[in-house]
């Protein structure tokens, strides 16, 4: 999994690479169009990208919401875009009995943001050989990363990094304090900036989570010019129909423009000088 982590960084903060997919496995096709697109993309301005889609969404506002096929079915689907696209593979695990079976598709094994503090969950994660993704908790400060990368090197993880996502900020609003970036960087971790969820407005529609899609693009030139890994971004073809997280989907549509004038900013400023002598 090292091959893979020296892969996707391989153009380093100048060109990083992309976690990009739907929040939830909802169909064939949605899988289909979205791959189709992320592979082409890829392919056409040599952004590495890695297919991102959940076959639970354990963690919805409401128990009624849509949740997605489960591991069988969702495992099923996320081999069959491996297989056809040939694209490697993230997605989340809930919990510890997930780990072995999830590995046998996915890459990347990603633990969701709320779960980055369960040891049990982190050591299962590094224990299959598999690269890791933490998603680093709304509730945490940048130093409290430095003790998510301890367990991730005890565990002797193959390859990992720590995804900001937001921080809360009161209720219903998440900031990216990207102040904090330079203090999760002392820790070891490589980042990834989390440009669709940074945005949520969680538990804003009272039995869904809102978002301000309009803010994507200003989060993820930002992430750009300050110098990250990787990128994670949730799309869908149709994000007023999505199944999950619809409010903060960046249309499928606009996907091609966002990842390349990403990839133009982070060229641009990481040729100039980033002061990382004084970290």
């Amino acid at each position: 999994m090292l091959d893979l982590k020296n892969r996707l960084e391989n153009g380093g903060k100048k060109n990083p690479f992309w976690l990009v997919g739907p929040c939830v496995i909802e169909n064939r096709d949605v899988l289909r169009t979205i791959a189709e697109q992320v592979k082409r993309i890829s392919e056409k301005h040599n952004i590495p990208v890695v297919f991102k889609a959940s076959f639970d969404k354990a963690n919805r506002t409401s128990h009624k919401s849509f949740r997605g096929l489960g591991l069988q079915e969702g495992l099923k689907e996320l081999q069959w875009v491996k297989s056809e696209f040939s694209l490697p593979i993230v997605t989340d695990i809930h919990e510890t009995s997930q780990a072995i079976p999830v590995s046998e598709v996915a890459d990347i094994l990603q633990i969701p943001a709320f779960l980055c503090r369960q040891t049990d969950l982190l050591e299962a994660a590094c224990r299959t050989g598999k690269a890791v993704n933490v998603k680093k908790g709304q509730f945490l400060s940048p130093s409290n990363v430095k003790q998510i990368v301890n367990k991730l090197e005890e565990f002797k993880a193959s390859a990992f990094w720590i995804t900001e996502r937001g921080v809360s900020f009161g209720y219903q609003r998440l900031v990216v304090d990207f102040a904090g970036f330079s203090e999760m960087e002392k820790s070891g971790a490589s980042l990834i900036l989390d440009i669709t969820h940074a945005v949520q407005l969680p538990g804003g529609l009272g039995e869904a989570t809102s978002g301000m899609r309009d803010a994507i693009p200003y989060i993820a030139r930002a992430g750009a010019a300050v110098g990250v890994r990787g990128f994670f971004a949730e799309t869908h073809p149709n994000p007023s129909k999505a199944l999950s997280d619809a409010a903060n989907a960046w249309p499928l549509q606009h996907l091609e423009s966002l990842m390349v004038g990403c990839q133009k900013i982070a060229q641009a400023s990481n040729e100039v000088e980033h002061f990382s002598h004084l970290l």
